[in-house]
C-alpha cells in the first residue's frame, strides 16, 4: 500500500517538474499582459480623449480593449501550459458549452451588450441629471456592467445597463433649458391683466431667467379658488446646475414677486377664507337627570291663631 501512494506521489511530482517551466513561463506572460494591459488603457485613453468629447465613450472603450487583451493573455498562457483542447473548445466549441455558460451569465451578458449599446447610442451624457424609475442623479460613470449615478444627497446607485437601456430615461439637462412655475392666489376684486404684468415686470429682472425666442416668462390664470384668483407663472432657466442651481432660481423669484406684491397698494395677497355657518333657528333640547332625587314637597301653609 505504502510502495503503491510512493509510485503514484512520484509520478505527480515527475509529471508538476516536466510542468513546471511552463507554468513559470505562463505566469510571467500573464503578469505582462496584465502590466501591458494597463498602459493599453492610459493609452487609450488618451488617444481617444484627443479625438472624441464624450468622456463615458473613451472610458468605456479603454475598458473593452483593457480586458480583450487580458482575454487573449490568458489563452495564450493557457496554450503554453499544454491546455491546447480548452484554447480550442474555447474558440471554437460554440455548441452547447456555449449556451450553458451564456445561460448561466445571462445578466453578465444582457448588461454588457446593454453597455456597448449605451456607449455608442445613449440618452445622456457624463454629468447630465437623469432619472430612472425613482433614481435621481447626476451621470457619473459607464462601466461594463453598470451606470453610476450620484444622487443630489451624495448616494451612488449602481443601475444595472439593462435597466437603464430598457426603462424610459428622464434628461433634465440634455436640452440645456428648463422650465419652472409657481403659483400666486390674488384678491377677487384685483385685475389679473395687471398684476400679470408687474409679476412679468419682476421675473424678467432676475439675471438668470432666460428670455430669448422660445423661452419667454408668462402667466396665465389657471384657476378660481375658494378664496383667490390663482394665477401660474412660468420662466425659463439654464439646466446646467438643475436642482441646486435652478430650486435657488426659482427661490429667489418667488421671493422677488412676493415682496413686490406685498409692497404694492392695489394688490392684495388674501389668505384661505373659511366660512361658519350656524343655524337659523335652534332646537330646543330637553335635558333630563336620571337617578336625581325628587325634590321635597312644600310644607302647607298654617293660618296663625285669633286672639
Amino acid at each position: 500500500m505504502l510502495q503503491d501512494f510512493t509510485a503514484v506521489a512520484h509520478t505527480y511530482w515527475t509529471q508538476f517538474l516536466y510542468v513546471l517551466p511552463r507554468l513559470l513561463v505562463a505566469a510571467a506572460v500573464m503578469a505582462g499582459v496584465w502590466l501591458a494591459s494597463g498602459r493599453l488603457r492610459g493609452y487609450l485613453a488618451g488617444r481617444l480623449a484627443a479625438h472624441s468629447a464624450d468622456p463615458l465613450l473613451t472610458n468605456f472603450l479603454t475598458q473593452v480593449g483593457r480586458w480583450l487583451l487580458v482575454l487573449g493573455g490568458l489563452l495564450v498562457a493557457l496554450q503554453i501550459v499544454g491546455f491546447s483542447g480548452v484554447v480550442g473548445g474555447l474558440l471554437g466549441g460554440l455548441g452547447l458549452s456555449a449556451f450553458l455558460v451564456g445561460f448561466a451569465f445571462k445578466d453578465i451578458a444582457e448588461n454588457f451588450l446593454a453597455g456597448v449599446i449605451l456607449a455608442f447610442n445613449r440618452p445622456f451624457y457624463i454629468n447630465d441629471s437623469i432619472q430612472v424609475k425613482d433614481m435621481l442623479g447626476r451621470v457619473v460613470e459607464l462601466n461594463l456592467r453598470t451606470t453610476r449615478i450620484k444622487t443630489f444627497d451624495g448616494k451612488d446607485i449602481y443601475v444595472p445597463n439593462a435597466l437603464v437601456l430598457k426603462e424610459p430615461v428622464t434628461n433634465f439637462t440634455r436640452d440645456g433649458h428648463i422650465r419652472q412655475d409657481f403659483v400666486v392666489g390674488i384678491d377677487y376684486d384685483a385685475d389679473p391683466a395687471h398684476i400679470i404684468e408687474i409679476i412679468l415686470d419682476q421675473v424678467r429682472q432676475e439675471p438668470k431667467v432666460l428670455s430669448d425666442d422660445g423661452h419667454q416668462p408668462f402667466a396665465v390664470v389657471e384657476e378660481l379658488a375658494t378664496s383667490t384668483v390663482n394665477l401660474r407663472v412660468f420662466f425659463w432657466a439654464a439646466s446646467e446646475q438643475y436642482r441646486r442651481g435652478v430650486l435657488e432660481l426659482r427661490s429667489r423669484v418667488m421671493t422677488r414677486v412676493k415682496n413686490t406684491l406685498m409692497a404694492a397698494a392695489e394688490v392684495s395677497l388674501p389668505a384661505d377664507i373659511t366660512e361658519i355657518q350656524f343655524p337659523k333657528e335652534l332646537p330646543v333640547l330637553r335635558v333630563e337627570l336620571q337617578g336625581a332625587a325628587p325634590a321635597p314637597a312644600a310644607a302647607p301653609a298654617t293660618e296663625a291663631p285669633q286672639p
